[in-house]
């Protein structure tokens, strides 16, 4: 009794730790919707526009930048920036100046929300701890519970990268806006009381097989909104060197992003490296069917679409090192890549009849 009573005091407070996280969540982004609305465009953003190479231009000296600060009506030289263009007919434009654009109120609205997206990461890292708790196991047997660590890892890697030093900040606006789409999917229709696991699901290898298919899928989903980030600039910056002159809040938006081909390289590197994981995953969960089940492969719904996922972003990594797939081909087969892994966990686990289907929803 006493221990059945802890354990629903546990679950109460779960749920309490996550809708306050949904709360914080929410504050962090109209933080950043300001970072990004009162954010001017500084000289440091007209400036980096100011050096796009246009499609067939000639090539050019290395051009120096040089930063001045002001003394006593004297401009004061720091050490000169070297910017370096690119070949004849290349694209080398430098990375925008961020969200706040160089601008002090932006970037202070900024900070905010990193400071909000942290409390609210800590918060619902403490909600899916005391899920577990109230539990006792790994807390990811039904979608409810796997969505509320998607969330938390897909969060704590953003703040890893911003903890590292890795200028990610444009990745906190798609980041927050989808943790809380997956939050509130979470908590309206797939919430589902504590309970124990089915016994297929009883396993050391629910710790090992489920942690890293949710690492992947977190890091996997960074680099899908990279992509897809890339895929606009790309276009912005195709329409500039066309001649073009794209609307003002177009501009706006996209001179303070980072430069294509630097989401281009992000994207690849964060897929690239996740990628042995979701191999590891996939080994991991056929030798967890062995033992389950007493084979370990049976062309199940979800073993199909794992490796369906899998070729997707094999093809994806073998596109990006041949020359004629680089760039948007390539970025497309990533997009595609990451629908199958949705596919995978949702449409699997909601819609078809697999050994797999634990998603606890009625």
């Amino acid at each position: 009794m006493i221990i059945a009573a802890a354990n629903e005091n546990l679950a109460h407070i779960s749920n309490v730790l996550v809708y306050s996280a949904m709360a914080v969540y929410t504050l962090a982004f109209l933080a950043h919707i300001a970072e990004w609305v009162l954010g001017s465009r500084s000289k440091v953003g007209r400036t980096a526009a100011a050096l796009t190479v246009p499609a067939g231009g000639a090539a050019a000296a290395p051009a120096v930048q040089v930063r001045g600060k002001q003394a006593a009506g004297t401009a004061v030289l720091d050490k000169p920036t070297i910017v370096t263009r690119g070949a004849a007919g290349a694209r080398n434009v430098p990375d925008g100046p961020g969200a706040a654009a160089g601008d002090e109120k932006g970037d202070l609205y900024g900070r905010v929300a990193v400071s909000l997206t942290t409390l609210a990461f800590l918060l619902e890292a403490g909600g899916v701890v005391s899920r577990a708790l109230s539990v006792q196991r790994a807390p990811w047997g039904n979608m409810y519970e796997f969505s509320l660590t998607f969330s938390t890892v897909a969060a704590g890697a953003y703040l890893a990268f911003l903890l590292a030093g890795k200028n990610v900040r444009w990745l906190g606006l798609p980041l927050v806006t989808t943790v809380l789409l997956d939050l509130g999917l979470a908590t309206t229709w797939l919430y589902t009381e504590s309970d124990q696991l089915v016994p297929a699901l009883d396993s050391y290898w629910l710790w090992i097989h489920v942690s890293t298919a949710i690492f992947c899928g977190a890091v996997f989903y960074i680099g899908a909104v990279t992509t897809l980030l890339y895929l606009l600039r790309d276009g912005y910056e195709a329409k500039v060197a066309r001649g073009e002159t794209p609307g003002a809040f177009t501009r706006s938006v996209m001179e303070r992003l980072p430069a294509a081909a630097t989401f281009d390289k992000f994207a690849y590197r964060v897929n690239a490296a996740v990628f042995p994981l979701w191999t590891f995953t996939i080994i991991a969960g056929a030798i967890w069917a062995g033992d389950a089940w007493g084979r370990y492969w049976g062309w199940d719904a979800k073993e199909v679409w794992s490796f369906i996922t899998w070729v997707a972003y094999a093809a994806y990594l073998h596109a990006r090192a041949t020359v004629g797939w680089k760039g948007r081909k390539a970025s497309y087969i990533a997009l595609i890549a990451f629908a199958c892994w949705l596919f995978n966990y949702y449409g699997v686990n909601l819609f078809v009849n697999s050994l797999h289907s634990y998603a606890g929803v009625e």
